[in-house]
């Protein structure tokens, strides 16, 4: 049942107790709780198949896995990246020495704007790292061109694309390098996990990246300086539990999703997210945008309306990453006003597999009076 209490943003998908004590079991019999045990390497060919990727590399969340796969790449630069993001995505690239460049948002999907990435890239220019957002999809076709063009890496942050298809193909088959976050909030978790997809084209990556996971060790020795940053086992047992409910969870989103869209459709000043053609969603989450003017209320009157009826909306993503007290400094965040001005009327209302018709409707009455 839900919690009557307060309806939350979000809520982990879960298999039921008995299921998962059947799955940790086998820990117990192992003796082997971390450092590439058994449920670690059965999670991560559970994995490559569902992604449809060669290689994935398991770590403790999805930010060691932004960070490291940028490291494993041996970048040097300037990374182009959007403003419009967590903040996890813009300190991999800082945490790595690198210097993040800013590019604007587009206004269909939200995702990086690539009509205005050429101008941003220099000799100094290393990478793109584009973001997939709510679940929509990169322009992955023209990112591909630029980055081919000017001789640059791709490193995708899809922690909102877990399991997302575009033309067929698994999300993590575009770029070098696709990064996942099993975070609780996400679509799917392992409790806190994050992986790095990547093909075989790419050299020496696999095993510099097994290694920096890994506190740098390769072999008897220490061939780079590395983190701890490797899954447990009870952490990929949760995933290997949860991937066999994943397809259903999904279905379940996409049906409350659309009951959203149904019951919103035609509100003025108040815009939903894009539908994208040739995409097979997740519904990781669904954001409204607020126009103040034509709608007669302003985002914080309405979440605050929400919360009286404890209902809890996000403004995400809030404020953007050129706004933030680390970064803002050294940025202007007129420089994206698209990405500025979307981060100022977006709400993610809840969206989870276990919710129901009745909350859906309860959250678009409020909205609708």
């Amino acid at each position: 049942m839900e919690n009557k209490e307060t309806i939350l943003v979000t809520r982990p998908l879960l298999p039921s107790f008995e299921e998962y004590c059947n799955e940790i079991q086998n820990i117990w019999n192992a003796k082997w709780l971390t450092n590439n045990g058994p449920e670690h390497k059965k999670l991560q060919e559970k994995l490559k198949q569902y992604l449809d990727v060669q290689n994935v590399e398991l770590l403790t969340n999805g930010h060691m896995a932004l960070e490291l796969a940028i490291d494993a790449l041996g970048l040097k630069g300037e990374v182009i990246t959007t403003p419009f993001t967590f903040v996890s995505t813009v300190n991999a690239i800082v945490r790595n020495g690198l210097k993040p460049v800013f590019c604007d948002i587009n206004e269909e999907d939200f995702t990086i704007d690539v009509s205005k990435l050429e101008k941003l890239i220099n000799k100094n220019t290393c990478a793109i790292m584009p973001v997939h957002v709510y679940g929509n999809v990169c322009n992955v076709e023209a990112i591909q061109a630029i980055a081919q063009k000017y001789n640059l890496r791709v490193i995708y942050d899809a922690a909102h694309a877990f399991g997302v298809k575009y033309k067929g193909r698994g999300i993590a088959s575009f770029g070098d390098v696709s990064c996942f976050s099993f975070h609780a909030t996400k679509v799917y978790n392992t409790i806190e996990g994050g992986a790095v997809c990547y093909s075989n084209s790419l050299k020496d990556f696999g095993n510099r990246l097994e290694c920096l996971k890994d506190f740098g060790i390769n072999g008897e020795n220490v061939d780079y300086i590395g983190p701890n940053a490797k899954m447990n086992e009870f952490c990929a047992a949760m995933g290997i539990c949860n991937l066999k409910h994943i397809e259903n969870a999904i279905l379940l989103r996409k049906k409350f999703v659309e009951l959203y869209r149904e019951k919103l459709a035609g509100i003025e000043g108040l815009r939903l997210n894009v539908v994208q053609e040739n995409v097979q969603s997740n519904y990781a989450y669904f954001p409204v945008f607020i126009e103040e003017e034509k709608f007669g209320m302003s985002r914080e009157q309405l979440i605050d309306k929400l919360s009286d009826n404890d209902i809890k909306a996000r403004k995400y993503f809030y404020p953007i990453i050129n706004e933030m007290n680390c970064y803002r400094l050294n940025y202007n965040s007129n420089d994206t006003p698209l990405a500025k001005r979307l981060s100022q009327q977006v709400i993610t209302l809840p969206l989870y597999a276990d919710m129901s018709i009745e909350t859906v409707e309860k959250i678009c009455k409020i909205i609708k009076e």
